[in-house]
């Protein structure tokens, strides 16, 4: 009868730990994100990633030497996919959000390279 009870128990717990998490939406991108891309030439190194609600819709640009609007903007369980295109070349980015922190890898032809992002403070 113990063990029953304590199954029981452990369920319930883990029942309300899985309700009590917050569901990841895009919601929770939108905004103004500073980046650092490691093992790039010093002129590709940072910029922003911008992430804002347009006519219901999240859309999203890369800001460092111009503004680029990303392209298949992905949003599922704190994973967020998108790419951009710059001179004819297409770079993929794959991250994770853990709280104000975004990282991941951005893919292109030159390579993989390791990019981590910071919510900047709303002014």
């Amino acid at each position: 009868m113990k063990t029953k009870l304590y199954i029981l128990m452990v369920m319930a717990v883990a029942v309300f730990s899985i309700a009590a998490q917050k569901a990841f939406t895009a919601d929770d991108l939108l905004g103004t994100w500073k980046y650092m891309i490691s093992d790039v030439p010093p002129e590709y190194e940072s910029g922003f990633l911008i992430f804002e609600q347009k006519e219901n819709k999240t859309v999203g640009y890369v800001e460092a030497t111009e503004r680029q609007e990303v392209k298949n903007l992905m949003v599922d369980q704190g994973k967020v996919t998108f790419m951009t295109e710059n001179q004819g070349s297409e770079f993929k980015y794959s991250l994770m959000q853990k709280g104000d922190t975004l990282t991941g890898m951005i893919s292109s032809q030159y390579g993989e390279f390791p990019i981590k992002a910071v919510r900047e403070a709303k002014k």
